[in-house]
Parts: structure tokens; sequence; C-alpha cells
């Protein structure tokens, strides 16, 4: 962590345009990637030959000697907080949590603390090194504050940036398990559309039709693809019963599995915003005290963004969920290998759809 301005001073090897001559000059233990650099030279951060230079498309000549004034790290505005965190995996790099349900991930105006992010400013103290000039945990994805299950975040710049390539280029390995209305048929498939916040419920999300989309609302909504597999039926009827599912994720839009799952009239068990109408596990929910949708973040996998190691972690289903799988007469309540033998890192499947195992009979 840098607690006052740093200079770092180099030649560049490969003229051309500044901010790209830049970013390869810069050794990678400085961790600047190229929009940083070019937020450093707009500041006026950045001299070629003693002279300052403000534009990033300045064309810097082969051998010039460059000089970068790196600015002290400023803390976040977020308070830390011994909050306590189940980890899965930590090194200087990266943390993954394994979040309850309940926890809000990063503080927003209704939630100004007691998130996530406070939690780990207090557990990774001294260990931030400033991702975009401000000491904080980047968080390069999210979990609904009723999901449980695992979050990676990243403790530099260069974990930041590694990891956000391979959630944008949907590499990262997430795998869900889901307890649903219903008995889904068929008990796989993929499910694709184009999703978006809801028209008139802003709380909300939906999938909207492409024909919508192409006539004159072009800049909404982002494409989103889930693949899912019933692990086990806990009822034969298929409206009236109920569902352990798994659902891998190819993209990872705002509320995606929950949106999917009701979208073919199978909505996740205990969902406030997309189960409204499903009453006849009610009465168990409130004896229960059940009062989240029921959707763990099981599986993580990803490679390393510095070390290039696979890294591939699970978690079991949280007490709540197994309670609930207990008393729907689900005989892997207790189960850790509920999920497909996916491979280390390999990703949601993409492509033509692949077979995918079996699911479990009935007891």
């Amino acid at each position: 962590m840098c607690a006052k301005e740093a200079r770092l001073e180099g030649a560049i090897q490969s003229g051309g345009r500044l901010d790209r001559a830049l970013a390869e000059a810069c050794p990678p233990e400085a961790a600047l990637s190229r929009e940083r650099i070019k937020a450093l030279i707009g500041e006026g951060r950045v001299t070629i030959n003693g002279q300052t230079v403000t534009q990033p498309s300045f064309k810097a000549p082969d051998g010039a000697r460059f000089a970068i004034t790196l600015p002290a790290t400023r803390p976040l505005d977020a308070v830390a907080q011994d909050i306590p965190l189940v980890i899965a995996y930590e090194d200087e790099h990266l943390i993954v949590v394994d979040k309850p349900a309940g926890l809000v991930v990063h503080p927003a105006a209704g939630n100004p603390d007691g998130t996530l992010v406070n939690a780990l400013l207090h557990h990774c103290k001294g260990q931030l090194s400033g991702i975009g000039g401000v000491e904080r945990p980047g968080i390069v994805h999210r979990i609904d504050k009723d999901t449980s299950g695992l979050l990676v975040v990243a403790k530099s710049t260069q974990a930041h940036e590694g990891l956000a390539r391979q959630f944008a280029d949907h590499s990262i390995e997430r795998a869900y398990l889901a307890i649903t209305h219903g008995v889904p048929v068929p008990p796989q498939g993929t499910l694709r559309g184009i999703m978006a916040r809801h028209p008139t419920d802003r709380k909300r999300m939906a999938l909207i039709q492409q024909s919508l989309r192409e006539e004159g609302e072009s800049g909404r909504g982002k494409h989103a693809i889930t693949h899912y597999r019933l692990i086990e039926a806990l009822s034969a009827d298929v409206r009236s019963g109920a569902s352990l599912v798994e659902c891998r994720l190819e993209t990872g839009r705002t509320h995606q599995v929950r949106v999917h799952m009701a979208s073919i009239n199978h909505p996740l068990v205990g969902d406030p915003v997309y189960c409204r109408s499903q009453k006849s596990l009610k009465p168990l929910l409130a004896e229960l005290g059940f009062a989240r949708q029921a959707l763990h973040a099981a599986v993580l996998g990803f490679i390393h963004p510095v070390s290039g190691e696979t890294i591939r972690l699970a978690s079991p289903l949280p007490a709540d969920m197994r309670e609930l799988l207990a008393r729907l007469g689900s005989c892997h309540a207790d189960q850790t290998d509920l999920l497909s033998p996916n491979g280390a890192n390999n990703g949601p499947r993409k492509g033509g759809d692949q077979p995918w195992p079996p699911h479990r009979d009935a007891c």
C-alpha cells in the first residue's frame, strides 16, 4: 500500500501512443492498468524526457525516459468493521469468502455499513494495495443479500483486472444450488434471454422480448444464459411439489437464476420478489423461519490471476437450506457431492448443449 506519493521511472521500449507504451514499459509489480495510466496522464502525473504530457494519445518516441508520480493511496469512504467472516481461500492477492445469507456485499443508501466491504476493510487491513488509487477490496462480482455462498474479492489491481477479464469472457465456473417450486420439465436445459430492469418495478429484473429490443430499446438489457439440471424431485407433482436444482451460470446478471427459473414457472422457494403467488410451502417456511430465496453459490472456479494456478472451491449447503430439504423429504440434505462433475475451471458448458449426468432418483 502506498502511504505517500511514489515515483516510477524508466524508458519506453516501443514507441507509439503514450498510454499503450507506458502499459508495456511499466513492470508487472507496479500493477498499473492502461486505464489507470490514462487517468494519471490526464492528472498531469506523467513526464516524457522531463516534459509533462497530459494527452494519452501523445506519440512517445522509442527510448524516451518517462516518470510517473503515483499519488498516495486514499482510504475508502467506508468504515472498517469487525464482522466475522468464513474464509474459503486467501493469499496476498485475493480472498474468497463464504458469504452468509443476510449480508449485503457493498455499502449503499439503505445499507451504509455492516456490509461485506466493511468486514473486508477490517480483515484485510494493511493488505490492500490501492485499486484505482483507493485502498479498497476489489469487488468483481456480487451475490444478492439473501443468497449465500462463495464470492471472490481482489486485494490488488493486478488481481482485480485478471479476475474481471475472466468474468468478462465467461471462463469463471459458477454453480448454484437452488430449491424450486415444482419439478422442471424437461429435467435439464439451457435458459437464454435478454435481461433488463423491470419497466415499472425497479427492484425487479425481467426478460424482455428481442423484438422490443430491436425496435427502439437497443441499449436496454444484456444477454443471460443459465444451464439447469434437476438433482432431485422432492414431489412427483410438477406444479405443487419442489425440487433441488443445479444452476450453472454462463453469464452473471443481476437476479439471473431467480429470473430464469421463474420464467419457466419454477421460481425459487422463499423468493419474496419472483415467487409471490406460490402458497403451497408458506406454512412450512413460516414454521422454519425461512425468509429468503433458497439459493446458494456452491462452486467457484477460476485461474489465479497472478500465479496461474487453478482454483476450485466448493461450499456445502448452509444449515437453513439443509433443514428445508430434510423437511421436504430429500435424501441428499446432508450430502456435499450434489453437483455435476464439471471439472476444475472448465466453466459452464458453451456451444452445443452437452448431456448432464442423470438426476438422482427419489428415495
